[in-house]
């Protein structure tokens, strides 16, 4: 346009017009005129339509759409002459044949219009017959003009310039467009960026967990024995609080004692409790008005006499060597908390079996990794050791976050305390059995790991401690928050792909697609194999999980995880517009026997 050519309208995709609608000839026309209006300046005027163009149409298909693009004010460009070079005959079969069809076209016509292919493959042939066909014609004394020369108009007739509204109208279109553009580029990007990302995470917390620990278990002498006092925070808990109780009494720990903390339970937590260890010198029972459990705790541990603290919930059951191996770390006088290995116990259905492989692959090979920087993130309510001036260094349990395990896991490293983490300290937990339950506490977790990096927002800005400044706090800004923000769109752009190489394989068959297909399948193929090996790295390092269910971890990526990410969406966009949440409360069904586990799992460690 810009050197003075003439452009002309041919639609957009290149569709027989007459097989179109109505609306989809309009949609086919507007989008090729908005578009050269916006990057030229210029309004088109010419059409011809894909597929035919002769002079003198004679059928319906022919005349349909000529007389729509009329109606839209275009001058219809026809021919006469038309050698079929886009067959590709070979070069002396186009010249022969545009010569031949001109000759034979006149005199009846005057004028004509040669039809001639710039698109659709490769074009040598055309490109090599053009100076023998200008110089034939020439010799013939035909001379060559513009298409509106031809038909009498001027210039500015067949490309008029645009102004005024017109002209901002396209202006606007060229901003709306190229944001458009940016937008599907970035996301291109933060597509490729985020699985890079992902699986760079991957490979690196499986290689970090399966290198030497960077602090040796302890092995202190028998004298080291401490006083622990196990505090059970317990809120409608009849179903499982008694066996719980018993498990910890079951410990080969000598020296310790419980304290049940009752929350206003409406159950008989309260009266099994008493039933059952009423006698006990070792257990006792606090009853008091429901406050939740950050305070029961509290209360809990103002009436404690042990110097190390273990709150465990009511729902957990742990082996009889958990707080032995637990309390061995406080031997270092640097030791402000333990975090043990929690693990899925009623493993009876899909949902319990998927939060079995990610309590494993996740959750426990993260601390394993982290906890070589110093970065662990949270010492789980499931099973954890508290050095009791820890506590009282950062006023005991903090009522007013969600996740007071994770907060105050945070709070008394920010007090230069370190945390160390036993996979060997097993306890097993009942986890959700329904999707709506896990969802409810899943998203209990995340709007509590929102409220704790907020609080703790400031460890960025001090850079101490520093592996939470440069590790902890910001892969779980990255990966817990923003990966699973834009993981739906990560998601649609891998769906979108699948379904237009589908498309392409339909249209334009195997042959010509299969390298993207190959590629696409080489991809996937590479980062499932990935996130296989990963996962297997985590199996093969618990000694308490032999047999890895390799269909399960795989089967996550299309139900499990998108309800994870869902749930992440959920919590940021209720913090994002300030309404509270409550702690919730799921409903136990009794269904973990730590005993019965303990035994199956040796058992298989032993086979393997």
């Amino acid at each position: 346009v810009r050197d003075g050519f003439e452009r002309g309208n041919h639609s957009d995709t290149h569709p027989n017009m007459a097989l179109e609608s109505g609306a989809g000839v309009n949609l086919e026309l507007n989008t090729t005129q908005r578009l050269v209006e916006a990057y030229t300046g210029r309004s088109l005027r010419l059409f011809r339509a894909p597929y035919f163009g002769d002079a003198e149409p004679t059928t319906a298909d022919e005349i349909g759409p000529a007389l729509q693009a009329q109606d839209h004010g275009y001058t219809v460009v026809g021919l006469h002459v038309d050698p079929g070079d886009w067959q590709h005959p070979g070069v002396p079969t186009i010249v022969n044949e545009t010569l031949k069809q001109v000759m034979s076209a006149t005199p009846t016509h005057s004028g004509n219009i040669i039809l001639l292919h710039d698109g659709g493959g490769d074009r040598e042939q055309t490109v090599q017959a053009l100076p023998a066909i200008i110089d034939g014609l020439q010799r013939q004394g035909y001379r060559f003009v513009s298409v509106a020369q031809l038909a009498g108009l001027k210039h500015d007739q067949v490309m008029p310039e645009l102004s005024g509204v017109n002209l901002l109208e396209v202006r606007a279109d060229v901003f709306a467009f190229s944001l458009a553009g940016f937008i599907v580029t970035a996301l291109n990007w933060v597509f490729f960026f985020a699985i890079a990302l992902g699986i760079i995470r991957a490979v690196g917390m499986a290689v970090l967990a399966t290198r030497p620990a960077r602090r040796p278990v302890p092995q202190p002498d028998s004298s080291f024995c401490p006083k622990v006092t196990v505090i059970v925070p317990a809120y409608n808990e009849e179903r499982v609080i008694e066996s719980s109780v018993r498990r910890i009494l079951e410990s080969t720990y000598p020296n310790l004692d419980v304290i049940v903390a009752d929350d206003g339970s409406k159950d008989r937590t309260s009266a099994l409790v008493s039933a059952a260890f009423g006698t006990n010198p070792r257990v006792r029972l606090l009853t008091m008005e429901n406050g939740g459990k950050a305070r029961a705790l509290n209360t809990a541990l103002r009436l404690a006499d042990g110097e190390v603290i273990v709150a465990l919930d009511a729902d957990t059951q742990f082996e009889k060597e958990t707080i032995t191996r637990l309390v061995r770390w406080f031997v270092d006088p640097r030791i402000g908390a333990v975090s043990g290995n929690a693990k899925v116990g009623n493993r009876i259905n899909l949902v319990t079996r998927w939060q079995g492989v990610e309590y494993v692959t996740a959750q426990n090979i993260e601390r394993r990794a982290l906890t070589r920087f110093d970065a662990i993130m949270v010492v789980p309510g499931a099973v954890g050791a508290w050095r009791r001036s820890a506590l009282e260094d950062v006023g005991g349990y903090p009522e007013d976050t969600l996740a007071e395990d994770q907060d105050l896991t945070i709070a008394i490293q920010r007090k230069k305390w370190k945390v160390a983490y036993d996979d060997s300290a097993v306890a097993w937990t009942e986890a959700p059995e329904t999707f709506a339950a896990l969802a409810k506490q899943r998203f209990r977790w995340s709007y509590g790991t929102l409220q704790c990096l907020w609080k703790h927002r400031k460890i960025m800005s001090k850079r101490k401690p520093a592996g939470l400044a440069f590790v902890g706090v910001p892969q779980a800004w990255l990966f817990q928050i923003v990966f699973a923000m834009i993981s739906p769109a990560i998601d649609l752009a891998l769906v979108v792909s699948i379904f237009d190489t589908i498309t392409n394989v339909l249209q334009h068959g195997w042959a010509q697609t299969q390298t993207d297909v190959l590629r696409m399948g080489a991809y996937w193929l590479a980062f499932t194999s990935i996130d296989l090996a990963c996962g297997w790295i985590a199996y093969r390092g618990d000694e308490r999980e032999r047999h890895f269910p390799a269909f399960l971890l795989l089967a996550q990526r299309f139900v499990y995880r998108q309800l994870m990410y869902s749930v992440v969406i959920k919590a940021v966009n209720a913090a994002v517009r300030g309404v509270g949440t409550s702690w919730g409360k799921l409903e136990r069904t009794g269904s973990v026997n730590a005993a019965a586990l303990n035994t199956e799992h040796s058992e298989q460690a032993a086979s393997g």
